[in-house]
């Protein structure tokens, strides 16, 4: 098990990062491409880095796959409906309708983030690939994303221009703590 612990440099690495929310429009029960929703309210975007979408809900989830062909989107739907029924005799959580608890277990199952490479100020999706929003509740609300993008060459920048001085510590299976060649803390300065 390896951690490391930085000082002195964490303020270069926080200013590499910019957090802001979004508002999608409101979605039917399904799934849905909401790539363009996103972009289009992305600022410029940093030469290499990464795009972290999550979502603010728990009836509602985020996903990567095909773009172009809507019978998947379809199949998801048609599929994650045969899974997890609405208003399952074993449900106990229904104050909210039949379909809360199924949408709660389908978000969990999709999950609530999507993580997107940056590569030359674009988003480096594959040619096929675009984010869905799984909305699952059969009235929907409007959904909230928080947006993190994560410069990378900014980060390198800034850390190239910091002097970072931090400790690697390793801890081994028999529980000793130190460097990964002598069992000492080791420190070292860029």
């Amino acid at each position: 098990e390896i951690g490391s612990g930085l000082v002195g440099s964490e303020m270069c690495i926080r200013d590499s990062g910019y957090n802001f929310d979004i508002q999608l429009p409101h979605y039917s029960r399904g799934f849905h491409l909401i790539t363009r929703d996103i972009v289009s309210q992305l600022p410029p975007l940093p030469e290499s880095g990464l795009l972290v979408v999550f979502i603010k809900h728990t009836s509602a989830g985020l996903t990567i796959n095909e773009n172009a062909d809507p019978d998947v989107r379809h199949d998801f739907q048609t599929f994650f409906n045969k899974l997890v029924p609405d208003g399952a005799p074993y449900f106990i959580h229904t104050l909210e309708g039949p379909d809360d608890m199924s949408a709660h277990i389908k978000a969990s199952l999709i999950g609530s983030s999507v993580t997107i490479p940056i590569k030359n100020h674009r988003l480096n999706l594959g040619t096929w690939q675009g984010v869905y929003l799984g909305e699952f509740r059969d009235g929907g609300d409007t959904r909230k994303l928080s947006i993190t993008i994560y410069n990378i060459s900014r980060a390198i920048g800034q850390w190239s221009e910091c002097t970072a001085s931090f400790k690697i510590y390793a801890r081994f299976n028999s529980g000793r703590t130190g460097s990964l060649t002598n069992n000492n803390p080791v420190s070292y300065t860029h």
